[in-house]
């Protein structure tokens, strides 16, 4: 049940049952040479959209764009700072929690939101505090990152090995693959590679990381892979929304 094709009546018999909602967020960055630049968000929707099928969860729109300032060196970026994305969760949220949403259940498809989603769960507790919303002391958010299932890393190191790299990787190329079958990109890729990890400022990223990539060969994704890295992902993440849904 997706929140933008569902009529205001809907939501309302949907509260009778259940307070809980899926907010997949990723981000507006390039992936390297062949990672589609609307790969986080592509991913974390493709996987909350699985998860509402399995779970009967609603879910509500993507938050397409997010912390990604370190990539703003290369054409396409469009990133919020930290200070504006807690902001729009915030935002977010209270709106949802006034209608009678008390469960939220972030599913991430960018390693650079993390920090400031959790930073933004702890502004918003305070201001539905402050607030004196009748419901505000059942708010909970929880964070779900896809690509840190279990069964997705494991296959990822049987399928790359140390080739998987941290971004612009294989898995989630393979991800996209999958979900975009008619979006596949094929370029020849430099052998070598940097795989340091360091993240500074935007210039220093793109000097250190001059295609993008950091330590990965997405060469080796195919779609096949792809929708073995969905089906885990779903998985898991419907399981660890019951269980959220279930805690007290």
């Amino acid at each position: 049940m997706l929140l933008h094709l569902s009529t205001w009546k809907e939501v309302e018999a949907y509260l009778e049952r259940s307070q809980g909602i899926i907010l997949p967020i990723g981000s507006t960055e390039q992936h390297g040479p062949t990672g589609l630049i609307g790969t986080d968000a592509i991913c974390a929707q493709s996987s909350a959209q699985g998860v509402g099928e399995a779970t009967g969860a609603l879910v509500a729109p993507t938050i397409n764009v997010g912390m990604a300032l370190h990539h703003t060196e290369f054409p396409g970026t469009i990133s919020l700072k930290p200070s504006t994305l807690i902001q729009l969760i915030r935002d977010y949220l209270t709106c949802l929690v006034k209608a009678g949403f008390t469960k939220f259940f972030f599913i991430n498809g960018h390693g650079g939101n993390i920090a400031t989603l959790n930073a933004a769960f702890a502004e918003t507790y305070a201001h539905l505090a402050d607030l004196n919303l009748p419901n505000a002391s059942l708010v909970k958010c929880y964070l779900a990152n896809w690509f840190s299932c279990k069964g997705v890393n494991r296959l990822a190191k049987e399928l790359y090995g140390d080739q998987g790299g941290y971004h612009a990787n294989p898995t989630e190329v393979a991800f996209t693959q999958y979900v975009c079958p008619k979006i596949v990109k094929h370029v020849p890729l430099e052998v070598k590679v940097s795989s340091d990890f360091r993240i500074y400022s935007a210039v220093d990223f793109r000097e250190r990381y001059p295609d993008g990539r950091m330590g990965s060969n997405p060469a080796l994704a195919t779609p096949e892979h792809g929708k073995q890295f969905y089906e885990l992902a779903v998985k898991e993440l419907s399981k660890s929304y019951l269980e959220f849904l279930g805690c007290s």
